[in-house]
This record gives structure tokens, C-alpha cells and sequence, in this order.
């Protein structure tokens, strides 16, 4: 792995894991989601990774225009990266997950690079009252759900993605993820320097113990050598303690109310930018500067926010 002298926070500021019901501190109408990004931005966060739902009732959605009022209001008063999922949910075709990535051309997209059992299921003994129908619901078809990317899918994704200029956060929960995506990098289709999120802890991935942590390294280590940028996403509560052993070793982070709703022991983060403070002054106290949006966008060889379609 490339060493970056200055460490890249990414925030996922939302996303379709969690429920409106299990905080009221989840961005769910565009300008609350604009809000929580600007303000994940000014606490150090150089990039946004973004989902949207439907103000309605909070539902995860790829309609585009759910999008388009939030990426042009943080786009206005920041200078963050937007990065745009593709992963969606599980529940969505894969046609349906690529649409806002393909409207709007962002500088990063999220990439799922495995199939995979997603399950959201053990939630349900946290959380017993729900405010919409859907949202049990969601929870509990996990125990019964591949969330599906298949070589074609991720193919698809990552050809028509690059033919917009678009690079990708390359999300691998598992070490068969590497694998994956090793198997584009050596016929060209993904490029270097990849951008390669770790992900930890979700049932159906790897593990959240160290042990886990330092395999994925010494795997992607081995299998791209210095064409790699590392970045960490310890789900729920490991987030903070496995960002920061990555950070110690030379990684990236990741932080949001996407991938943990804490910021303690039994106490919700009040906020994204919370999550993103916390983050910094740890990063901060191991000596570690944090990169700027533009500085992301050097380590990441991004295309600059002049090139997006938003």
C-alpha cells in the first residue's frame, strides 16, 4: 500500500441500512441530508459518500431527482468529493442502483465488489417500535437475501462508470472481494491507484477483530502492492476503534451515520459531523494531518469537481 502522508475522511452520511425509527439524528429529506453533509464537510470530512431516501417515509431510493437537490447545494458550499453509491440496497436491481451515479457523472462512486448474505436482521433485538411498515420489513427479508453482484454486474458498473470519469470507492467485505477485484485490475478495467473501503463487521462479511483487520492488509498489500489506497469501515461499534488501528498502519477512514448510528456506549451520535470530530481528534492526536478535498483529490488522480454533471 501506498503510504499517504495525510489521511483521507470519508462520511457516509446516510445510506439504506438503518431506519428512520433507530435515531432521530438520521438525515433522511434532502436539505436535512445537504445539512449534515456540509457540515460533516467543515468538521474535516473531504469526502461525502451519499445516499438518498424518500421524504415520504424515509424509504432508500436511486430516483435521481431525490438526489439532485442535496448534491447541488453541498456542491455550492463545499468543496468535498461527492461520492455516489451504486450499491443502493440489496433490494434493487442493478440497473436501478447505477441511475444517479450515471445522471450526475460524480468524481467517486461506490462499488460492491462480491455477492454476498446481508444481514440486517440482528437489529431487530435493538430495535422493537418502527415507525413505518417497510422498516421491519426490511430488516427482517435480510435473513433471506443475497445481495447480488455478479462479475457482469460489477463489470457493467465499472465500465460505464469510467466512460463517464467517474473512479470508484471499491467497498470489499470480505477477502474474495480483493480477489474480485483483482481479477479487473489484471485485465485493466479497474485502474490504480485504487481506492479500496474495508469493511468490517456486517454479518455475512468479515469480522470485526484485528485479526481480521491486518489479513485484509496483508492480502491487498500482497495482491496490488503500492497501487492502492487503503480506507477502513468498522460497522456499528467498531467503527471508531478499527479506523483508528488502520490509521495507525497507514490506512484511510470512513465514519457516518451510514455505518454506525454511535458515538459511545449506548449514546447516538448526534450528527455525521460529530462522528467526523471525533475521528479527527484522534487522527490528529497520532500525527496524522488530514487531507483536504483538493489534496483527496491528487492522492485519488480524480477527474475535479468541474467535470461533474451536477
Amino acid at each position: 500500500m501506498a503510504h499517504t502522508h495525510k489521511a483521507i475522511i470519508t462520511c457516509a452520511v446516510t445510506g439504506a441500512i438503518h431506519t428512520p425509527s433507530m435515531s432521530p439524528n438520521l438525515p433522511v429529506t434532502a436539505d436535512e441530508i445537504a445539512e449534515a453533509g456540509i457540515a460533516a464537510a467543515k468538521a474535516g470530512a473531504a469526502i461525502l459518500h451519499l445516499h438518498a431516501r424518500d421524504p415520504k417515509d424515509g424509504h432508500p431510493s436511486q430516483d435521481p431527482e431525490l438526489f439532485r437537490p442535496f448534491l447541488t447545494k453541498i456542491k455550492a458550499t463545499t468543496d468535498a468529493v461527492i461520492n455516489i453509491t451504486t450499491g443502493g440496497s440489496p433490494h434493487m436491481t442493478v440497473e436501478e442502483r447505477m441511475r444517479p451515479a450515471m445522471t450526475f457523472k460524480p468524481e467517486v462512486a461506490s462499488l460492491n465488489m462480491g455477492s454476498m448474505n446481508f444481514g440486517l436482521f440482528p437489529m431487530l433485538q435493538r430495535f422493537k417500535e418502527f415507525k413505518y411498515d417497510w422498516e421491519r420489513t426490511h430488516l427482517e427479508n435480510s435473513r433471506d437475501l443475497i445481495f447480488k453482484n455478479t462479475y457482469k454486474d460489477i463489470e457493467t458498473i465499472l465500465t460505464r462508470g469510467t466512460e463517464n470519469g467517474t473512479r470508484f470507492e471499491f467497498e470489499c467485505y470480505d477477502i474474495s472481494h480483493l480477489y474480485n477485484l483483482k481479477h479487473f485490475y489484471d485485465r485493466g478495467i479497474a485502474k490504480g491507484p485504487l481506492f479500496i473501503q474495508s469493511v468490517f463487521g456486517i454479518l455475512g462479511g468479515i469480522g470485526p477483530d484485528p485479526e481480521d483487520l491486518m489479513h485484509m492488509h496483508r492480502t491487498a498489500d500482497r495482491l496490488f502492492g503500492d497501487d492502492y489506497r487503503w480506507s477502513i469501515l468498522g460497522a456499528g461499534r467498531n467503527q471508531i476503534p478499527l479506523a483508528t488501528m488502520g490509521a495507525a498502519m497507514g490506512s484511510n477512514v470512513r465514519v457516518g451515520l451510514e455505518d454506525s448510528l454511535w458515538i459511545g456506549p449506548g449514546q447516538l451520535a448526534a450528527s455525521n459531523a460529530q462522528q467526523v470530530s471525533r475521528i479527527r481528534v484522534i487522527l490528529e492526536a497520532l500525527n496524522i494531518e488530514i487531507a483536504t478535498p483538493d489534496e483527496a483529490r491528487e492522492i485519488l488522480h480524480l477527474k475535479g469537481r468541474d467535470k461533474v454533471n451536477f
